[in-house]
């Protein structure tokens, strides 16, 4: 079995290639950190100093990336994995990408022969702990299929999205959802709690009403908690929302609720700091009422 090329083991790419080690696919990996990777050398993954040798060794490459600029430094940079792949190869970028930065390296990967997906993921870190991601995959079909046996050890369920690039697409459609979400469910809470509802009772309540959603199962918990979630930073949230307003503006799609998500979010980055976890924008509007979500 040919290993695979794995770049960015971070909160995320890290479980995602445990997983993948786990089921005994080889890996060869790197990261900007060497510390992220160093439990998946201890399980067998063999360490690379650079992208270029992941390339080296490999013919099919996954990265998972924090943003545009790192996935195009990855890719096209002086150690590169494009000019290092064998044609045949493919790229799986996992990354939750500007649909425009990834099809100028996407086309750039076609045309030296290397087959090319988009495969953003969602369910957030503990899905990818469990190997429970769902993935939106773009590119052409026959790619699809051919590397799904590598997708498969770290999904829950694998959607094609369509063509080259409907997987960013998707990925940004569904991450407005949820920051728009993530908004409301502050209000939600600090509305009853101001009500005098006890707030235990209310998130069931929630969640068992016509109001409930991902973000209600999956986030009220951290914010009881008082963490906030710090897997997803208020940093890559604000990245996304950037993203989405780019492609509103592409489809001449105002985004009213989009929009004003991105100003909240905004405010609580400002506020609290890039790294502070997603939902601080929750802690937000708790400080400007004065009151305290923590049980």
């Amino acid at each position: 079995m040919n290993p695979i090329g794995f770049i960015g083991v971070g909160n995320m790419g890290n479980p995602m290639a445990r997983n993948l080690l786990e089921v005994g696919f080889p890996l060869v990996v790197h990261d900007l950190r060497p510390a992220s990777a160093e439990n998946l050398i201890k399980k067998g993954a063999t360490w690379a100093e650079s992208p270029e040798i992941v390339a080296d060794q490999t013919d099919t490459v996954i990265t998972m990336l924090p943003n545009p600029g790192a996935v195009e430094s990855v890719m096209l940079g002086e150690q590169g994995v494009l000019n290092h792949l064998s044609p045949n190869s493919t790229w799986i970028d996992c990354t939750t990408n500007s649909p425009i930065v990834f099809q100028r390296i996407a086309q750039k990967a076609i045309s030296v022969g290397i087959k090319v997906l988009d495969a953003p993921v969602t369910n957030a870190v503990d899905g990818a702990e469990k190997g429970e991601l769902v993935f939106f995959v773009g590119g052409e079909f026959e790619v699809f299929e051919q590397a799904k046996p590598i997708l498969e050890p770290m999904a829950e369920q694998i959607f094609y999205a369509g063509g080259l690039g409907k997987g960013n697409l998707t990925k940004l459609i569904t991450n407005m959802l949820w920051f728009v979400n993530a908004c409301a469910i502050g209000e939600a809470l600090v509305l009853g709690a101001q009500a005098g509802i006890p707030l235990s009772n209310l998130s069931e309540m929630i969640k068992a009403s016509a109001g409930n959603s991902w973000v209600a199962q999956h986030d009220i918990p951290s914010i009881f908690a008082g963490h906030y979630d710090p897997s997803f930073t208020l940093q890559l949230c604000v990245k996304d929302l950037r993203l989405i307003d780019e492609l509103a503006q592409k489809y001449n799609v105002p985004l009213m609720m989009g929009n004003q998500a991105r100003t909240i979010f905004n405010s609580a980055q400002a506020k609290y700091g890039q790294d502070k976890g997603e939902m601080y924008v929750v802690k937000l509007l708790e400080d400007i009422v004065g009151v305290s979500l923590q049980i």
